[in-house]
């Protein structure tokens, strides 16, 4: 059998139906119920919803042989995972975006509120610029509204929010998308039915 980590909502629903195109389904994953770990014996496979951000270390610890996680997580944590394959879906951007008009001042520190602190930092050390990371957990887009911060560093899929905000994007710092991951130590055990999986699994992406 198959550990494997779905990533709660929208996304993992997507990825699931991508799973099942690929003849590794699970009816009882469907239905209504309390159960969290569903298995299907047939197509040898087990799957199991946690929240997105949590996946990765599912995966890391050997409690899912593989799973589904987004690459800004992969980027802002790095677990040590294999990447497998590049799932062309969930796709969005990493991207600092600021007020309207707004023009970086070299000759001081620029602050920059987030959530993904090492993506920030490690994008802003590239290019040589000092910077104040202000960690938070949600509503990033009030931060440089109410002065807190210079620009702000986030996921942006349609853009509306940061629009409604009168905030704009000013550099998108790496495209995002779901990845297949699987976990080291699985996938030197398990390496033909992870393989056989992930051959399968990309002729459902080439659909796409």
């Amino acid at each position: 059998m198959l550990n494997i980590a779905l990533p709660k909502g929208r996304l993992g629903e997507k990825v699931y139906a991508m799973f099942a195109g690929a003849g590794f389904e699970c009816p009882a994953l469907l239905e209504n119920s309390r159960k969290l770990i569903f298995d299907n014996e047939a197509a040898g496979v087990r799957y199991f919803w946690v929240k997105p951000s949590d996946v990765a270390i599912y995966v890391e610890r050997g409690a899912a042989d593989i799973g589904v996680a987004g690459k800004d997580i992969l980027l802002e944590y790095r677990p040590d995972v294999y990447e497998l394959l590049d799932l062309n879906v969930g796709k969005c951007r990493m991207a600092v975006a600021a007020p309207e008009g707004f023009r970086d001042d070299m000759n001081r520190t620029l602050r920059v509120a987030t959530k993904f602190s090492r993506i920030a930092r490690d994008y802003y050390s590239a290019m040589g610029r000092d910077i104040d990371i202000i960690h938070l957990n949600g509503s990033i887009e009030i931060a440089p509204i109410l002065g807190l911060s210079d620009v702000i560093v986030d996921i942006v899929e349609t853009g509306t929010t940061l629009r409604e905000n009168h905030l704009e994007v000013i550099e998108t710092i790496v495209p995002i998308s779901a990845r297949l991951v699987a976990n080291k130590a699985g996938f030197k055990f398990k390496t033909e039915p992870i393989e056989r999986l992930v051959q399968e699994i990309r002729k459902e992406v080439e659909q796409i």
